[in-house]
């Protein structure tokens, strides 16, 4: 009998830590279902989320580990769900999941011997995307180490791990130092290893209809309406230096860096390849290079190059461009204005999940203590 594997969580803000979770979860089984959380349940527990449900379930969907969704999971996993799902067990991080009231929402499934952990991946979370957000300091996509902000050493939101907990009034006394490790996130480290982990590996075959999009790719892309363009899609993402976004989009984008946006593209089931670091201009040589069939853009703005040329110049003469209307508004810039706009719920969201958090470490702290 196939081994049923159930996951849940908000997957808000989806990014690669939330894929990896997946990945490592279907590892463990045969088949995947993820419960995904109604707005409702989150705001309950946690604060208001920063997508909506619908936006979720598609999301999660376009996670290519994901056999199915199960849209309005309960926020407290009880093996009641599990039943209802026929899975053999639920998998989650080690890091640790609270209710409203600060109890474990996986108590039940542990207690039955139904609950399995997967390593949780260093250097992102939900949290830290948020702060990130918040602050869009310059620093966050590059290696330098600091910024003074008004006398205050402010290290980059790509090393600092408590940034995304914080709020930039309480940067603004004494350096903060980190408390919660579970709120608290390191450094991202790039390896081979994980690229490979999350790539299909998978080369073009003959009769396949090779389609080149280039971009920033920042936060998450499902990328769904270029699949629908060909009856057999091979699709190569390009991603654009953290420079070179910074040039064309300005301000402090993009939130994620390189490594981090290649991690989340390759995640994406409808993508089969990724350039790291393609030239902005859609060149001959690109072209000839992948055997690129068909170049699309989406209905954004196209930024001319550093010269003032078209990008898709090449692509045009060749008369293999496409503009590809998704039906879709959603930016990163409009997710930027959404935190935002809800800036004060999500500093307090932050406080409050890292409050409760600290208030279990302390309990589980005593209990080592009286074993002692």
């Amino acid at each position: 009998r196939p081994v049923r594997v159930w996951c849940d969580g908000c997957y808000d803000m989806v990014h690669y830590g939330h894929s990896n979770q997946l990945r490592q979860a279907r590892a463990m089984g045969d088949y995947l279902i993820v419960g995904v959380h109604t707005d409702e349940e989150i705001a309950k527990h946690k604060g208001p989320p920063v997508f909506t449900q619908e936006e979720r379930y598609k999301m999660v969907q376009a996670i290519k580990w994901v056999d199915e969704i199960a849209p309005g999971a309960p926020y407290v996993t009880t093996l009641e769900t599990l039943d209802k799902y026929n899975c053999d067990f639920c998998v989650h991080g080690d890091d640790i999941t609270l209710t409203i009231d600060g109890k474990d929402t996986y108590e039940e499934v542990k207690a039955a011997g139904r609950y399995r952990e997967c390593k949780r991946t260093q250097g992102v979370s939900t949290t830290d995307l948020v702060g990130r957000m918040l602050l869009m300091t310059k620093a966050h996509h590059s290696n330098i180490v600091s910024q003074r902000t008004g006398g205050v050493e402010v290290w980059s939101l790509g090393h600092n791990p408590v940034l995304a907990s914080c709020s930039p009034s309480e940067l603004s006394g004494s350096f903060p130092v980190c408390r919660s490790p579970w709120t608290g996130v390191s450094q991202f480290l790039q390896t081979s290893q994980k690229i490979i982990q999350f790539a299909s590996g998978k080369e073009p075959q003959p009769g396949d209809t090779i389609i080149y999009v280039a971009g920033a790719f920042d936060l998450f892309h499902i990328l769904d309406t270029v699949h629908q363009l060909a009856e057999r899609p091979y699709i190569i993402a390009g991603l654009h230096f953290d420079q070179e976004v910074n040039r064309y989009k300005g301000k402090n984008y993009p939130i994620m860096n390189i490594h981090e946006r290649t991690l989340s593209v390759l995640a994406c089931r409808y993508v089969s390849e990724v350039v790291i670091g393609a030239p902005y201009a859609v060149t001959a040589d690109l072209l000839d290079h992948f055997r690129v069939t068909l170049v699309c853009h989406g209905m954004t703005e196209v930024v001319p190059d550093k010269d003032g040329s078209d990008p898709y110049e090449e692509p045009k003469r060749r008369g293999v461009f496409q503009l590809v209307d998704s039906g879709n508004n959603l930016t990163t810039d409009l997710i930027v204005q959404r935190i935002i706009k809800n800036r004060l719920e999500f500093e307090a969201r932050n406080q409050k999940k890292e409050a409760k958090e600290l208030a279990v470490l302390e309990a589980m702290k005593r209990l080592e203590e009286e074993k002692h």
